[in-house]
């Protein structure tokens, strides 16, 4: 794939911007830590060459210097939310961050559980996570805000909170998802410090929008698009064009909070530190985009895919017409169809053709293959193994896996009463593995499997979880019609 963002400039931009600001606050510095730390998909996604574990590389670059507080919503925690990329709960996937942080070599301190108001699943979440040796703290809805500033910035507001104890120079809050309490936290820190006579400062350290990138640039419409369902949009800093008559890009909900946050900082520190939302990000990823239009083609790509999930997501219910009225603007504000998609016509087509549900998939060189369903193998298996095949230069009619091995897997589904009795992708790959100490063609397929990440592939039917999961596993960037399935 083309490459338009450097991660070496990124890495050395972003590393001088936060010690810059460290020492401008006296060597103590709260920094909220938006977007993901780990696995940062999606602005893998939109900005080619971008390592979705950059992040943590930064870290990794002032490690000394550096601890990182967890933060988690206890009412994430009662309603089992998800990560919409892992499909895995804010609660199993703080536990799996806090362990590769450590794992890596960073410095996890604590975890705090905030917006508590004894919910019990965040009670019994806190006792496994002292089980298992972490600080935990529990943090309650600040009384006063966010419209009451001298109860916010008091011992009846943000003294009520425990104080987070912590020794390094860089505070990095960051949590599983949005939503979670970091601004909160930050901001009841700085009040404890100040009482101690530490003037400690905040920052904001958030990849998108990206602040120097035009309002209407595809990069920054992809993150309305992918927070389609909040129903928020990107804006000019009104702020920062009062302040200094320059545009520069911001989130609404930031752009609305942002007299209420000047106001409580101003109470604390006794001076206005920042005159806009943009002044508090350190954020310079604007700056490591080495050709812009291998950016906006990635971006669009994204845009689509989005729109994709939103109609899928619609057609099950989980998002309104508001919702969906959104993604199709967002479409068509920058000129979009779904058809922009290279696998999504051939993809149909071998529907129409056979009529079966059918996928395909985009190699690295640009040549698309294709896979239906049949009484062995699910559509997704089979467009997967026909790819490899492709790939590897081995005929198409040929069967790669022994109808010995295929069959008792049936027979065993059939038994069980599965809906279908077709292999998955799943079940697929793992009836090759099973066949490689037989035959050197199928290892040898086995193990270029990993050509297949950041290939495109569509389906012409809405896929089950665990089907989705296979694809992210395989780092195939999956799109599906809005469209159930028929049961063969």
């Amino acid at each position: 794939m083309a490459v338009g963002f450097d991660n070496s400039l990124y890495v050395k931009k972003q590393a001088e911007s936060i010690l810059q600001r460290i020492e401008k606050f006296n060597n103590k510095l709260y920094l909220e830590f938006g977007g993901k730390i780990f696995d940062d998909l999606h602005a893998a996604r939109v900005l080619p060459g971008f390592d979705p574990n950059v992040k943590t590389k930064l870290l990794l670059s002032m490690k000394d210097k550096v601890e990182i507080i967890f933060c988690i919503s206890a009412k994430a925690i009662e309603q089992n939310k998800r990560r919409a990329d892992f499909g895995i709960t804010y609660d199993a996937d703080l536990i799996r961050l806090v362990d590769n942080l450590r794992g890596i070599g960073l410095y996890v301190g604590s975890v705090v559980i905030t917006q508590y108001s004894g919910q019990r699943a965040a009670e019994l979440f806190k006792n496994k996570l002292e089980r298992r040796g972490e600080r935990v703290y529990m943090h309650t809805l600040t009384k006063g805000y966010p419209n009451d500033v001298d109860i916010i910035v008091s011992d009846e507001g943000y003294g009520a909170q425990p104080y987070i104890e912590t020794t390094r120079p860089l505070v990095v809050v960051t949590a599983p998802g949005p939503g979670s309490g970091k601004l909160a936290t930050c901001l009841s820190q700085l009040y404890h410090e100040y009482k101690r006579g530490v003037k400690a400062g905040y920052a904001k350290y958030e990849s998108f929008p990206v602040w120097n990138m035009p309002l209407n640039h595809p990069v920054n419409v992809a993150y309305e698009a992918a927070t389609v369902d909040l129903q928020d949009f990107n804006m000019i800093d009104p702020h920062h064009f009062a302040a200094y008559g320059v545009n520069t890009v911001n989130y609404n909900r930031d752009v609305a909070v942002f007299p209420v946050v000047k106001n409580i900082l101003h109470k604390i520190l006794g001076e206005d530190i920042y005159q806009s939302p943009t002044d508090m990000g350190v954020n310079m990823i604007g700056f490591a985009v080495r050709d812009d239009e291998v950016v906006r083609a990635a971006a669009k790509q994204e845009i689509i895919r989005r729109h994709y999930q939103t109609l899928c997501d619609y057609k099950l219910g989980r998002v309104s017409a508001e919702t969906l009225n959104r993604s199709e603007i967002l479409m068509n504000n920058l000129g979009l169809k779904k058809e922009d998609r290279k696998v999504v016509i051939p993809a149909l087509k071998k529907q129409e053709q056979r009529g079966v549900p059918a996928c395909a998939i985009e190699l690295p060189d640009g040549s698309i293959v294709r896979g239906r369903n049949t009484p062995a193998m699910k559509a997704t298996a089979a467009v997967v193994i026909n790819a490899m095949k492709k790939y590897c230069g081995i005929k198409q009619d040929l069967n790669l896996i022994s109808p010995i091995v295929i069959e008792p897997i049936i027979k065993m589904k059939a038994s069980l009463n599965a809906k279908e009795t077709s292999l998955t992708l799943d079940e697929a790959l793992l009836a090759l593995a099973v066949s490689t100490p037989m035959n050197t063609t199928i290892a040898d397929l086995m193990s270029k499997l990993p050509i297949l990440k950041e290939c495109e592939a569509h389906s012409t039917v809405m896929l089950e979880e665990s089907e989705l999961q296979a694809f992210r596993r395989l780092g195939i960037r999956i799109t599906c019609e809005p469209e159930y399935a028929a049961r063969e």
